[in-house]
């Protein structure tokens, strides 16, 4: 595969058609429709989950934060990219400066603020993926436990496998995402695949 990035101005339709822009509704976050209604309580929001047959991931966020406005602006309007999110995840945004009360994986109620220092998220956007089950999230300290963390903007393609790297268990037999995803590159090349990361 020819990994390059293209010149000009970066669009989520460049080669696909792509879904309106999310809003922004009074808390100066963008809001999507298919965001996923939490009762605020994660044990509840996983239990939930997991009989819908589907993995919970937390988007970490914060009012004017750039790399939030790019993934909203580029990656959440891709349509595929949007549909592998809703038909295998639920999705639960939190502000990491936010009051609301939450009340984690070991039943501690925390503003989401304190949540998210205790779980040391410093960064936005950050996307926690939570086990697919309570029973596997037992253990997990500071009332949230993951399988998976990544921080930060990520281009659409590898944003699109960082969802696929969770769906299909890929961090139980590699750890590191990319060298996971360096076995997709290199399966691609070798049947002549190319993809741009746009």
């Amino acid at each position: 595969a020819v990994l390059m990035t293209l010149p000009g101005t970066v669009r989520a339709d460049r080669h696909m058609p792509t879904l309106p822009m999310a809003e922004k509704p009074d808390d100066g976050m963008y809001a999507q429709e298919w965001l996923y209604k939490s009762s605020l309580d994660l044990r509840r929001d996983l239990a939930a989950t997991e009989k819908e047959g589907k993995r919970l991931v937390i988007f970490w966020e914060q009012v004017e934060c750039p790399n939030c406005t790019s993934m909203y602006e580029i990656n959440l309007r891709i349509p595929r990219l949007v549909e592998k999110i809703k038909k295998n995840f639920n999705v639960i945004k939190l502000d990491i400066l936010g009051e609301r009360q939450v009340t984690g994986l070991d039943g501690a109620v925390l503003a989401e603020k304190d949540l998210a220092s205790t779980n040391k998220i410093y960064y936005t956007p950050t996307l926690q993926f939570l086990p697919d089950s309570l029973e596997l999230a037992a253990g997990g300290k500071d009332g949230v436990s993951e399988v998976f963390r990544p921080e930060g903007y990520f281009k659409p393609y590898h944003f699109y496998f960082l969802f696929h790297y969770v769906q299909s268990k890929g961090y139980e037999s590699e750890p590191s995402f990319q060298r996971w995803l360096a076995v997709i590159g290199k399966d691609m090349q070798a049947r002549n695949i190319t993809y741009d990361l746009w």
